[in-house]
């Protein structure tokens, strides 16, 4: 790690590089082992020039936002992570048109687009993630998802940028191309329909209004744990499981939202992983439907 680290102190002024840094600190389920170092870019030079520096020291890489849909393991992440969040998140508005950064979160972006009085958002004001990796998996609430007004993104993909159109992206439920490829998404741009900013500001408010009904939004999570499966959906099949409350550890189905596994405090990722295992095995015994996880996990398991 020696010669990554010089490198990447030749790359990042102090602030933004951390060394040893415990990931809990950085995803929304609040639990995860140390990252060997991690970087916070402000521009698409200092994170190529990142991702090429561990490539040249033989070093894993991996880039993420605020890790909403993400699960570090409690032995850390080895190598580099790069961080696309504060630094990294210009919203700009001409027209009809809203051009992000990856960095971006979702909230600031729809809130951008209300402002300017653009309607087509409004689903995504909620979802606690950043735009790249909600365009990377395309990310969707109450009937909307990004592929909806999404144009063009700016995509890392093969050591080279490129611009796909939004057909070139392939958006699927929760897929796209760079998913499927291992590109990294750099911003994106949407064309989006005027409209009265009040009354998208009121969409907003109904659509989150009815997320904190539903979703036991006062625990870290990750969100949705697992992808719906086809003809059916997750938390109905959780519940009809008799798995509400069911906890190991610190982690439990929320009994608010069977769909949600919650860090009722002090939770392992190992009691998360343990407990998502029983519940899809669990609800594979009872209905033969096998539960896929929907939350991205990496990292090491912790030496014994």
């Amino acid at each position: 790690m020696t010669g990554l680290a010089d490198a990447l102190r030749g790359i990042f002024p102090e602030g933004q590089i951390m060394f040893d840094e415990p990931m809990a600190l950085h995803t929304t389920f609040r639990v995860g082992g140390p990252a060997d170092v991690v970087a916070f870019p402000g521009s698409e030079g200092q994170l190529i020039a990142a991702l090429d520096a561990a490539r040249r020291f033989g070093a894993p890489a991996m880039v993420m936002g605020n890790g909403s849909n993400l699960l570090v393991r409690d032995g850390g992440v080895r190598g580099l992570v790069v961080i696309l969040g504060e630094r990294f998140a210009r919203v700009d508005v001409d027209g009809r048109t809203l051009t992000a950064q990856a960095g971006a979160t979702l909230a600031r972006v729809a809130a951008a687009a209300q402002a300017a009085g653009l309607a087509g958002l409004e689903f995504a004001s909620g979802i606690p993630g950043t735009l790249g990796g909600g365009c990377c998996m395309n990310a969707g609430a109450y009937g909307g998802q990004l592929s909806d007004a999404l144009t063009e993104a700016r995509v890392l993909m093969d050591g080279a940028v490129r611009t796909l159109s939004q057909p070139e992206m392939e958006m699927g439920y929760r897929t796209t191309r760079p998913l499927r490829e291992g590109g990294i998404v750099l911003g994106a741009r949407f064309l989006l329909a005027p409209d009265d900013p009040e009354a998208i500001a009121g969409r907003m408010r109904e659509l989150n209004a009815r997320r904190r009904e539903k979703q036991p939004l006062n625990y870290p999570s990750a969100g949705s744990t697992f992808k719906r499966p086809e003809g059916h959906f997750a938390g109905a099949l959780i519940e009809q499981a008799g798995l509400k409350g069911c906890r190991v550890g610190g982690a439990q189905v929320s009994e608010k939202h069977a769909g949600f596994v919650i860090n009722t405090g002090g939770a392992t990722a190992r009691d998360i992983l343990d407990l998502m295992a029983h519940v899809a095995d669990t609800v594979y015994a009872r209905f033969g439907v096998r539960l896929e996880p929907e939350v991205r996990i990496v990292g090491e398991e912790r030496e014994a």
